[in-house]
């Protein structure tokens, strides 16, 4: 049985059509890559799948549950993780008090289970010698692993990831893409939206483009970044650092 699958996914927003008949499955484990230019309806579709936003058509189904209807809180705690582009923590928090919210309220831990299940949640992620930080202190790079934290506190089966790389350095890159290669030997299937495809192709093993709210490739990762259909979508028709990281 697929882990996700989505099924004629349609949702416009007035004249802006953000999924035009999105259909796709992940099998439980496995590692998608999201790529397409600004606009193409990468993050709304996480919104779809997380429950943030309510399609229009189609359907949508976790570990074989039809999830219309079901609140994102409910879908978080269904096993759905996920990441935004702009880290959203908790600044008065300390890093260590993120990720036990995180766990308590999204994995529904309780008592030293959820103290347990946040300090791993930074371990894995790097970011335990820094739990007794103020999250308001830290920089983008700890911003981004600690808002990686938090989802990964949910103890998620998928794990949606939204440009986590954005703002790096490649030395930063290159040890995020290690942190996030751990999670997924570990049993975690990712879906991964980025622009720096670099970090993609060193990480997943399939990659699917969108446009316009449509899918114009889907496969593997090489052969769709050679497709003429895909380039064409970036300025230039080239997409830029294609080289794996080393």
């Amino acid at each position: 049985m697929s882990l996700l699958q989505l099924e004629g996914i349609s949702k416009r927003f007035g004249r802006v059509v953000v999924a035009d008949e999105i259909s796709f499955q992940l099998e439980p484990g496995t590692s998608l890559g999201i790529i397409g230019p600004n606009g193409a309806g990468k993050s709304s579709m996480f919104g779809l799948i997380s429950g943030d936003l309510k399609p229009d058509a189609g359907t949508i189904r976790f570990n074989g549950t039809e999830l219309l209807g079901v609140k994102a809180s409910s879908r978080c705690r269904m096993g759905i993780g996920r990441t935004y582009q702009i880290p959203q923590p908790f600044e008065h928090l300390t890093v260590f008090e993120n990720a036990l919210l995180a766990a308590q309220q999204g994995a529904r831990a309780r008592g030293t289970e959820s103290y347990d299940v946040a300090y791993d949640a930074l371990r894995r992620t790097g970011m335990d010698e820094l739990a007794n930080r103020p999250a308001g202190s830290l920089g983008l790079l700890h911003r981004k692993r600690l808002e990686l934290s938090r989802a990964l506190a949910t103890r998620p089966r998928l794990l949606l990831l939204d440009e986590i790389a954005g703002g790096l350095t490649d030395p930063e890159v290159l040890g995020l893409t290690e942190v996030i290669k751990d999670l997924q030997s570990s049993g975690i299937a990712i879906i991964w939206i980025e622009h720096v495809v670099r970090a993609l192709l060193s990480t997943v093993s399939r990659l699917l483009c969108l446009a316009n709210g449509t899918v114009i490739a889907d496969g593997d990762p090489h052969e769709v970044l050679a497709s003429e259909a895909v380039r064409a979508v970036y300025l230039g028709g080239k997409i830029i650092n294609e080289a794996p990281l080393s």
